[in-house]
Protein backbone atom coordinates (compact mmCIF):
# COMPACT_ATOMS: atom_id res chain seq x y z
CA UNK A 1 0.00 0.00 0.00
CA UNK A 2 1.35 3.39 -0.97
CA UNK A 3 1.31 6.12 1.67
CA UNK A 4 0.15 9.59 0.81
CA UNK A 5 2.54 12.41 1.71
CA UNK A 6 2.13 13.75 5.25
CA UNK A 7 1.82 17.32 4.02
CA UNK A 8 -1.11 16.85 1.65
CA UNK A 9 -4.33 18.74 2.36
CA UNK A 10 -6.28 15.49 2.72
CA UNK A 11 -3.84 14.21 5.33
CA UNK A 12 -4.07 17.50 7.23
CA UNK A 13 -7.88 17.40 7.18
CA UNK A 14 -7.89 13.73 8.17
CA UNK A 15 -5.48 14.38 11.03
CA UNK A 16 -7.57 17.28 12.29
CA UNK A 17 -10.70 15.13 12.14
CA UNK A 18 -8.97 12.25 13.96
CA UNK A 19 -7.67 14.56 16.70
CA UNK A 20 -11.18 16.02 17.08
CA UNK A 21 -12.53 12.47 17.42
CA UNK A 22 -9.87 11.51 20.00
CA UNK A 23 -10.79 14.54 22.12
CA UNK A 24 -14.51 13.71 21.87
CA UNK A 25 -13.95 9.99 22.57
CA UNK A 26 -11.99 10.74 25.75
CA UNK A 27 -14.89 12.77 27.11
CA UNK A 28 -13.12 13.56 30.38
CA UNK A 29 -10.44 15.84 31.77
CA UNK A 30 -7.87 14.31 29.39
CA UNK A 31 -9.93 15.35 26.36
CA UNK A 32 -10.34 18.86 27.78
CA UNK A 33 -6.61 19.04 28.48
CA UNK A 34 -5.68 17.82 25.01
CA UNK A 35 -8.10 20.33 23.47
CA UNK A 36 -6.65 23.17 25.55
CA UNK A 37 -3.00 22.44 24.71
CA UNK A 38 -3.99 22.02 21.06
CA UNK A 39 -5.55 25.49 21.10
CA UNK A 40 -2.42 26.92 22.77
CA UNK A 41 -0.22 25.29 20.11
CA UNK A 42 -2.31 26.95 17.38
CA UNK A 43 -2.09 30.31 19.19
CA UNK A 44 1.70 30.02 19.45
CA UNK A 45 2.25 28.84 15.86
CA UNK A 46 -0.84 29.60 13.73
CA UNK A 47 0.60 27.80 10.69
CA UNK A 48 1.22 24.55 12.62
CA UNK A 49 0.39 21.31 10.83
CA UNK A 50 -1.61 18.62 12.54
CA UNK A 51 -0.67 15.04 11.76
CA UNK A 52 -1.80 11.60 12.92
CA UNK A 53 1.11 9.18 13.18
CA UNK A 54 2.19 5.91 14.69
CA UNK A 55 -1.29 4.38 14.71
CA UNK A 56 -3.04 7.05 16.68
CA UNK A 57 -0.79 9.79 17.99
CA UNK A 58 -1.61 13.46 17.42
CA UNK A 59 1.48 15.30 16.17
CA UNK A 60 2.00 19.03 15.70
CA UNK A 61 4.68 20.06 13.19
CA UNK A 62 6.28 23.13 11.73
CA UNK A 63 9.38 22.45 9.63
CA UNK A 64 9.62 19.22 11.64
CA UNK A 65 7.90 17.74 14.66
CA UNK A 66 7.24 20.19 17.49
CA UNK A 67 5.52 17.75 19.84
CA UNK A 68 3.21 14.77 20.13
CA UNK A 69 0.15 14.52 22.36
CA UNK A 70 -0.49 11.16 23.94
CA UNK A 71 -3.18 10.34 26.47
CA UNK A 72 -2.81 7.79 29.23
CA UNK A 73 -5.08 6.78 32.08
CA UNK A 74 -3.67 9.28 34.58
CA UNK A 75 -1.99 11.95 32.44
CA UNK A 76 -1.61 13.67 29.09
CA UNK A 77 1.96 13.55 27.75
CA UNK A 78 3.36 16.17 25.39
CA UNK A 79 6.69 14.98 24.03
CA UNK A 80 8.90 17.57 22.33
CA UNK A 81 11.08 16.02 19.63
CA UNK A 82 13.98 18.41 20.26
CA UNK A 83 13.11 19.30 23.84
CA UNK A 84 16.65 18.81 25.15
CA UNK A 85 17.76 21.69 22.91
CA UNK A 86 15.14 24.11 24.24
CA UNK A 87 15.47 26.53 27.12
CA UNK A 88 12.82 25.83 29.74
CA UNK A 89 13.11 28.69 32.24
CA UNK A 90 9.73 27.91 33.85
CA UNK A 91 10.57 24.21 34.29
CA UNK A 92 7.63 22.84 32.31
CA UNK A 93 9.49 19.70 31.28
CA UNK A 94 8.89 17.10 33.98
CA UNK A 95 9.38 13.82 32.11
CA UNK A 96 11.87 12.10 29.80
CA UNK A 97 14.60 14.32 31.21
CA UNK A 98 17.43 11.82 30.83
CA UNK A 99 17.55 11.62 27.02
CA UNK A 100 19.73 13.55 24.61
CA UNK A 101 16.88 14.70 22.35
CA UNK A 102 13.35 14.53 23.72
CA UNK A 103 11.74 16.13 26.74
CA UNK A 104 8.14 15.80 27.84
CA UNK A 105 5.47 17.47 29.90
CA UNK A 106 3.15 15.16 31.82
CA UNK A 107 -0.09 16.90 32.75
CA UNK A 108 -2.10 15.22 35.49
CA UNK A 109 -5.74 15.82 36.34
CA UNK A 110 -6.25 19.19 38.01
CA UNK A 111 -2.81 20.50 37.04
CA UNK A 112 -2.62 24.11 35.91
CA UNK A 113 -0.78 24.87 32.68
CA UNK A 114 1.38 27.99 32.58
CA UNK A 115 -0.10 29.00 29.23
CA UNK A 116 2.38 31.79 28.46
CA UNK A 117 5.37 29.57 29.23
CA UNK A 118 3.86 26.72 27.22
CA UNK A 119 3.27 28.92 24.17
CA UNK A 120 6.83 30.25 24.46
CA UNK A 121 8.13 26.67 24.47
CA UNK A 122 6.01 25.80 21.40
CA UNK A 123 7.26 28.92 19.58
CA UNK A 124 10.86 28.09 20.48
CA UNK A 125 10.45 24.52 19.21
CA UNK A 126 9.05 25.76 15.89
CA UNK A 127 11.87 28.29 15.57
CA UNK A 128 14.46 25.58 16.29
CA UNK A 129 12.95 23.40 13.57
CA UNK A 130 13.15 26.30 11.11
CA UNK A 131 16.90 26.70 11.60
CA UNK A 132 18.63 24.95 8.73
CA UNK A 133 21.78 23.09 9.57
CA UNK A 134 24.66 24.01 7.29
CA UNK A 135 25.47 21.37 4.73
CA UNK A 136 28.50 19.33 5.61
CA UNK A 137 31.34 20.05 3.29
CA UNK A 138 32.96 17.09 1.66
CA UNK A 139 36.67 17.06 2.06
CA UNK A 140 38.59 16.06 -1.04
CA UNK A 141 40.21 12.67 -0.75
CA UNK A 142 43.93 12.86 -0.13
CA UNK A 143 46.43 10.37 -1.37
Amino acid sequence: MKKSPQTSENTQADATRLIDARIADLGDWRGKTLARVRALIHEAVPEVLEEWKWRGTPVWSHAGIICTGETYKTYVKLTFAKGASLDDPKGLFNSSLEGNMRRAIDIHEGAEIDEDAFKALISAAAALNAVKKPARSKKPATD
